[in-house]
């Protein structure tokens, strides 16, 4: 049995099986503070203010339950995708991490390898972000308190910041797709702060769009 069998036979039944259960799992207990107060307190709300909350919800964020799964699975894969829904802190934490782990290990996304790669990634960030948010619940709040208000107000640029850089090193092996997909981006931006594109459709555009465009561009030869 050669690695793409193995791969394919063995590797992804498992991944699967052991994905949905997880999975399926965490929605449960999801549920489980509502059902303790809805059946041991009897603290229930009327359907129509569950119904109403729900389209609220859906109006607001229903999109990203489409854009978000089908924008991150080139580069994660299916266990990559299992493990990022089940932790969450997926655009500014686990696919960061999946993508330079890819980089580090000379991986492409969309590759078995790049798949697991980022598996392992991942689950590497999702430890140290257990370890981290235990220390941070117990000294974390006292010690932000301390730091200058011209600190605290410097970090909110971590996430644009680490976005940068990731998008530099890609940038360095793609030169000729880099500036068209960075244009694509900045023109998107200024479409939502006017109005004319919706925020929660920005990535699955830039998405679609930079793999089209890639496409092309591998097939005129332009690019490797």
């Amino acid at each position: 049995m050669n690695a793409q069998e193995k791969y394919d036979q063995d590797y992804l039944p498992f991944i699967i099986k052991w994905g949905r259960l997880t999975n399926w799992t965490a929605v449960v207990l999801c549920f489980c503070p509502v059902v303790v107060l809805a059946v041991v307190f009897g603290l229930m709300p009327p359907v129509s203010a569950i119904a109403a909350a729900f389209v609220l919800i859906a109006g607001a964020v229903g999109v990203i339950w489409f854009v978000e799964p089908i924008s991150y699975f080139p580069i994660v894969g299916v266990s990559g995708t299992y493990m990022a829904f089940m932790s969450g802190n997926i655009s500014n934490l686990r696919i960061p991490c999946a993508m330079v782990s890819q980089k580090v290990a000379g991986v492409e996304p969309g590759t078995n390898e790049g798949a697991i790669i980022a598996t392992l990634g991942m689950a590497v960030s999702i430890v140290v972000n257990i370890v981290i948010l235990t220390i941070g619940v117990i000294a974390g709040a006292q010690a932000l308190q301390q730091l200058p208000k011209s600190v605290l107000e410097a970090l909110q640029f971590l996430l644009p910041a680490l976005f940068g850089a990731i998008f530099a090193q890609f940038a360095m092996s793609k030169l000729k797709l880099a500036p068209i997909v960075l244009a694509l981006c900045i023109l998107l931006v200024l479409g939502v702060q006017a109005g004319h594109v919706k925020a929660y459709l920005s990535t699955l555009i830039a998405v679609a769009a930079s793999i089209a465009i890639a496409v092309f561009m591998y097939k005129k030869r332009l690019i490797k």
